[in-house]
């Protein structure tokens, strides 16, 4: 029998919403048919690492030589998009039992059955994440109530966890059976079913640096909304052991609380006089009860803070979303359970993510649970603790004087900090010359979750690189050792290399849920000739970023924003790609009316959530492509009053009461005139830069650009083909090498180059789009600015 072959693929990660998370890849048909492989079989994919996964076919059209996966295959890949892979039929076995890690405190009640149902017919092996989404394509498995079954015991999040796996019986590529046993990492051998205090946990664990073996280092950041920095943890009892165990509250060094050693010692100093000095208070003329709210981003470490704060003392942890998905009399009763404990025993109650308890949207049992936290700070010894990422998503009535009266804010942490953090994550790691001032800079919005996330991806690449790599010389083996698996443990070293490619694969928290644009290669310096524009965005984003003690030395504020204004076509959106290439900010992008909606005040709101997303995540950069169709002149427009509404939260964002610190907003239009005014006066979009169509020489860079990998015969003078394509915008000028290569195909499809009978057959396809009119419209429009 012949070996099957290999081939060798590019990723794209443009999965679509059916196939997105359920371990499918699409593939071209071809390419499954010269696989020997047939449609739902098990495929294995080598990149920086070897995963498996289910292949199907890719849609009629798509190109053959594109392997289409999604974010989470791409993470066991190692890889980013454009990443080349070598695919192969899998030798893949049925797994008699596969243990799973990961999972959150309300997920740990689910049946085994479930578990089962979730993953059956998904290919794994040791390492991969893996979600809780069920495949439903393909062969027909019964798996009829498991999505019901997991939104109702997790909540919303069900289809988000990722879970690690930790082990399989067999090794090696396995798939999920009916008769497949689904083992908890760490569990009595199947996951537990849910205790009589839901989400509960009473912990006294000393503290540990954030490189503790204990915490696992997830792909992204599971369970709750603080990542592994900030989970917390239930045993099937309802309690943890001292020390914590997987997915524990890290109890942290107070020393290695970075960015948060502020906030740190105020808390500190809040419970130190509530429980330790309370007869100084009442001294005073004061009461001694304490109720904090804890608010930051999702991820940064609010739980693990007060868990390193807590101490010695005795801290009993409610889990918000597990309690929170569960029916309202078995929540009142974990709340009650829990604030008898605290008020018993004294120390501190902390609720983790209490929006998910008591969202903004009250509900009947919530009256009850606020009467629960508030005998809790009313009595003596006792105080509580609330984390959240936002304090307006939950009830209002937590912020009343008698239950959190006061609010603590944990920062994003910058630049400085998240080098510091890397410090601590890798202080035990072994390394060669790591600079993670640089990994740092390229890492805009990240917290600690995701940075712990990062560590661990870049690990992963190192131990496949150590697996890899020839074996030592023998003779210096442990002899006691068997195979290359002990000197391979001992010469795996965490490389520069590894942190860079793993900032490519994982995603921040801050950024999910938003539009990320595609970056390729390029840089500033491939922008052609157009100097005022690579200028204004320097001195606008770049500068404030790298150079943000000048503008202090000279006492001015930064420019806000920045509008480009052209014809189509003529590289205002490539600009803005070239900037994110750079890696030191973060983008959010959002073409023309995305905006816009028909229901009274959706629009504002998605206005508002845009902008917090971008505080959340700066240094960002928010692009609003095509901003003449979202923020139209106020009162020329027939849609009810929407544009007028979004112009006015746009106004209200860029110079409002709350300081838009180091964001920039960047528009692209080309119709200048029809935005609104008050949009480009100083302080808003202050910068107007007109993009002009390429004169002959940036078309001559432009076609080099574009022609850079295609092989063009010795015929072809690229500067006389310039000269002659008057009225040729950046984009037509690639579309006319791309068809130039196209007619080489159509001569001889096996065509070795491109010659110049091709691009002057491609002329006659590829005519140009600019509109003389337009231009000179916008060039009157320029040169009206500039008067």
């Amino acid at each position: 029998m012949n070996p099957r072959p290999d081939l060798d693929l590019t990723l794209r990660l443009t999965a679509s919403a059916a196939d997105s998370r359920r371990g499918i890849v699409r593939a071209h048909p071809e390419v499954i048919l010269a696989l020997g492989m047939r449609e739902w079989d098990a495929i294995e994919i080598v990149g920086a690492r070897t995963t498996g996964a289910v292949v199907a076919a890719a849609a009629a059209g798509s190109p053959s030589g594109v392997l289409v996966v999604d974010e989470v295959v791409a993470a066991n890949c190692g890889l980013g998009e454009d990443a080349r892979v070598t695919v192969r039929a899998a030798q893949v076995t049925g797994a008699q039992s596969i243990e799973v890690q990961g999972l959150p405190p309300a997920g740990r009640g689910v049946a085994e059955r479930v578990l089962r149902s979730a993953l059956l017919g998904k290919v794994v092996r040791v390492g991969d994440s893996v979600t809780l989404l069920p495949r439903d394509l393909g062969p027909d498995f019964p798996t009829a109530d498991t999505t019901r079954t997991l939104r109702n015991s997790m909540g919303a999040q069900w289809s988000t966890e990722l879970l690690t796996v930790t082990a399989t019986v067999p090794d090696g590529v396995v798939s999920v059976q009916p008769t497949t046993a689904v083992i908890e990492a760490g569990g009595p051998g199947a996951a537990p079913t849910l205790g009589a205090r839901p989400g509960s946990t009473t912990t006294t664990a000393t503290p540990h640096s954030f490189t503790g073996g204990a915490a696992p280092m997830n792909p992204r950041p599971s369970g709750s909304p603080g990542g592994s920095a900030s989970g917390s943890a239930t045993s099937p009892g309802g309690s943890s052991a001292p020390g914590g165990g997987s997915g524990a509250i890290a109890a942290v060094a107070r020393e290695d609380l970075v960015g948060v050693a502020d906030q740190a010692e105020v808390l500190a100093q809040w419970l130190s006089l509530a429980l330790d000095r309370a007869e100084l208070l009442r001294s005073l003329g004061t009461s001694p009860h304490l109720g904090v709210l804890v608010a930051g981003p999702p991820g940064v470490g609010k739980a693990t803070m007060v868990r390193s704060v807590t101490g010695d003392r005795r801290l009993e942890v409610l889990d918000g979303p597990s309690i929170g998905a569960i029916d309202p009399a078995a929540r009142l009763e974990a709340v009650r359970a829990a604030a008898e404990r605290t008020r018993e025993n004294g120390g501190v109650l902390l609720v983790t993510d209490i929006d998910a308890l008591l969202p903004a949207e009250s509900e009947p049992v919530s009256t009850l649970i606020l009467d629960r936290l508030r005998s809790v700070v009313a009595h003596p010894g006792s105080v509580l603790v609330a984390t959240c990422v936002r304090p307006e998503e939950a009830d209002a009535r937590l912020r009343e004087p008698e239950i959190c009266d006061r609010v603590l804010d944990l920062p994003l942490p910058d630049a400085a900090d998240r080098a510091a953090l890397l410090e601590v994550m890798l202080r035990d790691v072994p390394a060669g010359e790591l600079d993670l001032t640089d990994v740092a800079e390229r890492t805009p919005g990240y917290v600690a979750g995701d940075l712990r996330a990062l560590t661990r991806e870049a690990a992963l690449r190192a131990a496949a690189r150590a697996t890899e790599s020839p074996a030592t010389d023998p003779d210096s083996a442990d002899p006691d050792s068997t195979g290359s698996a002990a000197t391979t443990a001992v010469d795996a070293r965490l490389e520069q290399e590894d942190l860079i490619g793993a900032v490519s694969v994982i995603r921040p928290l801050s950024r999910s849920g938003t539009e990320e644009l595609s970056l390729g290669s390029i840089t500033l310096e491939d922008v052609g000739d157009m100097e005022e524009v690579r200028q204004a965005l320097t001195e606008t984003v770049l500068w404030p970023l790298q150079h943000r003690e000048s503008f202090e030395r000279l006492g001015v504020q930064p420019p806000k924003g920045v509008l480009l204004y052209g014809p189509p076509g003529c590289g205002k959106t490539f600009v803005v790609r070239a900037l994110a290439a750079s890696g030191r900010l973060t983008v959010h992008m959002v073409k023309g009316a995305e905006l816009m909606d028909k229901w009274v005040g959706s629009s504002e709101k998605a206005v508002r959530d845009l902008f917090r997303k971008a505080r959340d995540s700066a240094p960002s950069l928010v692009f609003l492509d095509e901003i003449d169709a979202l923020a139209p002149r106020r009162g020329q427009t027939g849609d009810s009053g929407v544009g007028d509404r979004v112009v006015a939260a746009l106004l209200t964002e860029l110079d409002g009461a709350e300081p838009l610190d180091d964001v920039v907003i960047l528009g692209a239009t080309n119709r200048p005139e029809l935005i609104d005014p008050a949009l480009l006066r100083p302080g808003r979009l202050e910068r107007l830069v007109f993009v002009p169509p390429p004169d002959a020489e940036a078309r001559a860079d432009i076609l080099r650009a574009a022609g850079r990998n295609v092989p063009l015969a010795e015929d072809v003078d690229l500067a006389r083909v310039a000269e002659e394509l008057g009225g040729y915008s950046a984009a037509d000028c690639a579309a006319l090498l791309r068809e130039s290569a196209l007619t080489a195909m159509r001569r001889d499809i096996d065509a070795a180059e491109v010659t110049a009978e091709d691009v002057a057959r491609a002329r006659d396809a590829v005519t140009p789009s600019l509109d003389p009119d337009q231009v000179e419209n916008l060039r009157q429009y320029a040169d009206r600015r500039e008067s």
